[in-house]
């Protein structure tokens, strides 16, 4: 073929080529889409990849996002110190007063008013909003700003802080909604974006994609965060998370951060969950959960071996409510719960998750591990309650008598009277020094050693007879302070 041919028909295949996605540009359009991203594997096994359009899910779902203004009244601010303090008479005390401007006066010390800024859509086009509830919690007057510079007041419906989620409600009429989509079909890697408020930035667009799911946060029990890598700030709270379709899969809600600042991980709420609990405050005013009176911690691989489980999973039971639900189902401390209604549970912190989904009075089958065989267990969920703050109790540390285990570097003391009564226990042995083995597990100055290998402690002599029958696999259950946690004890 001659160089004028090669040119002639490469410029036939390029203008065919463009034609092609002209058309397919046109056909997504056409069915209101962004466009693709992705197109089939080529040849050598790669996966050619277009970034997404988002200028449609904008212009669509863009009105139906909100920019909030909560007020709150703050309590006086505590008197504060000049850093070079003089008497009034000083000579210098002018100097000084003008050299640290803006001091508070000393006789007029005023509540502050502050003001929360935050993000949140609407749901419903009679006035519904969803936002975070960190955002509205303790605000005196809210306000919403909606894209067309309208601006309405809002009356918080109800909120829920276990979730962060909050649902406020306006006085307006045909109002531009969102759609709800299903966090559970969103993939790791796909593409999903943001609108919100960062900084006070309004109408503020980000993207990024899908980083894991079902993430659990500490302190966070209830709610299976969407992790993604979308530029999330202080001011995008409250906020939908979008899939490709324009659904709102997610409120945006919390950032890992050591800078205050985005830093690449940020979590959102699915929202099928945030729904139910919209559902739930519209109905009745508040959220119900069911309970199943334990404390749990996670299944390691020395407390799998302790137990005799083939592997690490469930959650491990170290502390039973006897008048709460398992209680009276006969759940009992050291039991590892491995199903619930037939439902692995893989890590311990699936279980609040799924729990906590279900309703008060709700009727569960558990399979639980006891002492080498699974074991079918049902129970009636209870509901949970407001939660409380805990109230630490004095340990009285005298004791009689200490006793020295060599081998697993323990000195422990038998419990007093007075320490029984005032923590609530039939007994249990003190732990006055840890070391060797027991300081290599974790085992501290303080600890109540409650029980071995499920069996209770009550007793030195109880004690001995438990470790007797251990055989080397050694998990002790422990009271902390105001928590009771399992720790294996490897013997080198």
């Amino acid at each position: 073929m001659t160089p004028y041919l090669r040119t002639i028909v490469g410029a036939l295949l390029a203008a065919s080529l463009l034609s092609g996605c002209d058309k397919i540009e046109s056909l997504f359009h056409k069915q209101n889409q962004p466009a693709p991203v992705a197109v089939p594997a080529q040849s050598d096994g790669r996966v050619a990849m277009l970034l997404p359009d988002f200028t449609q899910l904008v212009e669509r779902d863009g009105p139906a996002v909100v920019n909030i203004q909560a007020n709150r009244t703050d309590a006086a601010p505590q008197q504060s110190e000049m850093p070079f303090p003089v008497p009034e008479d000083d000579p210098l005390f002018d100097f000084f007063k003008r050299f640290i401007p803006n001091q508070p006066n000393q006789q007029d010390q005023t509540p502050e008013e502050s003001i929360s800024f935050g993000s949140g859509f609407i749901i419903s086009d009679d006035g519904f909003i969803m936002t975070n509830a960190h955002v509205v919690n303790g605000g005196t007057q809210i306000k919403v700003m909606l894209t067309d510079k309208r601006e309405l007041k809002a009356r918080l419906v109800g909120l829920d802080k276990r979730t962060d989620v909050a649902l406020l409600k306006v006085d307006a009429s045909s109002l531009p909604v969102v759609k709800i989509g299903s966090p559970s079909q969103l993939k790791v890697g796909e593409w999903v974006a943001a609108i919100g408020a960062p900084f006070g930035f309004e109408n503020t667009v980000t993207a990024g994609i899908v980083s894991a799911k079902g993430r659990s946060l500490p302190d966070e029990n209830y709610v299976p965060f969407i992790q993604t890598d979308v530029a999330i700030n202080p001011g995008n709270s409250g906020g939908p998370l979008f899939n490709l379709k324009g659904e709102v899969v997610g409120i945006n809600s919390q950032i890992y951060s050591r800078s205050g600042g985005f830093m690449g991980i940020s979590f959102a709420i699915p929202i099928d969950l945030a729904m139910n609990v919209a559902e739930q405050i519209k109905a009745k005013g508040k959220v119900s959960r069911g309970q199943l009176g334990i404390n749990i911690q996670e299944v390691s691989q020395e407390l799998a071996q302790s137990f005799g489980l083939p592997r690490p999973s469930g959650a491990l039971v170290v502390r039973v409510d006897p008048q709460g639900p398992a209680g009276k189902a006969g759940l009992q401390t050291g039991d590892i719960i491995l199903k619930l209604d037939d439902r692995a549970i893989e890590s311990s912190k699936d279980l609040p998750m799924m729990v906590g989904s279900l309703q008060p009075g709700a009727k569960v089958k558990l399979s639980v591990w006891r002492k080498g065989e699974e074991k079918t267990i049902q129970a009636t969920l209870g509901e949970l309650a407001p939660e409380t703050a805990p109230q630490a109790k004095q340990q009285d540390e005298a004791a009689p008598q200490n006793f020295q285990f060599g081998k697993l570097g323990l000195t422990v003391t038998e419990l007093t009277a007075k320490q029984r009564s005032e923590l609530g226990m039939n007994g249990g042995l003190l732990v006055q020094k840890a070391q060797g083995a027991a300081a290599r597990s974790g085992l501290q100055h303080g600890d109540i050693i409650m029980g071995l290998n499920q069996n209770e402690i009550t007793t030195v002599k109880s004690f001995e007879k438990a470790l007797a029958s251990a055989r080397g696999n050694i998990a002790l259950l422990v009271r902390r302070q105001d928590s009771t946690l399992f720790v294996p004890l490897r013997l080198d």
